[in-house]
């Protein structure tokens, strides 16, 4: 395998990954935001019309993670394929799960949900 295929592969099996993990965090971040605000209008009392438009927006960026999601395991496996074909087999034949993943610094990654 050349250099630049080696540097080129290194360099994605540390970002994808990293970027699977990243949008795992921010799915779980507007799952949590969308909690405090069903808690926080029923426990002040107020209507339940309160802040519904508001819910809704939040639900269609939840579900736009969750399309996020799903498109970056596709291409996930499309370069497992392209590395398959281009590393002339000097691959792994399975990804690291999650839980063995490193963020940006290092710290290990864990899986979240």
């Amino acid at each position: 395998m050349s250099y630049e295929i080696k540097k080129a592969k290194d360099q994605i099996g540390q970002d994808m990954p990293h970027s699977e993990y990243s949008i795992d965090q921010a799915l779980v971040s507007v799952s949590n935001l969308m909690s405090t605000l069903v808690n926080a209008r029923l426990n002040t009392g107020v209507p339940a019309s309160t802040g519904q438009a508001a819910i809704l927006r939040l639900a269609k960026a939840q579900m736009a993670l969750v399309d996020a999601s799903s498109d970056i395991l596709r291409v996930h496996g499309e370069l497992k394929k392209i590395g398959k074909e281009y590393a002339w087999g000097d691959t792994h034949e399975d990804c690291p799960p999650a839980a063995q993943a490193s963020d940006k610094d290092g710290k290990r990654l864990s899986i979240v949900a």
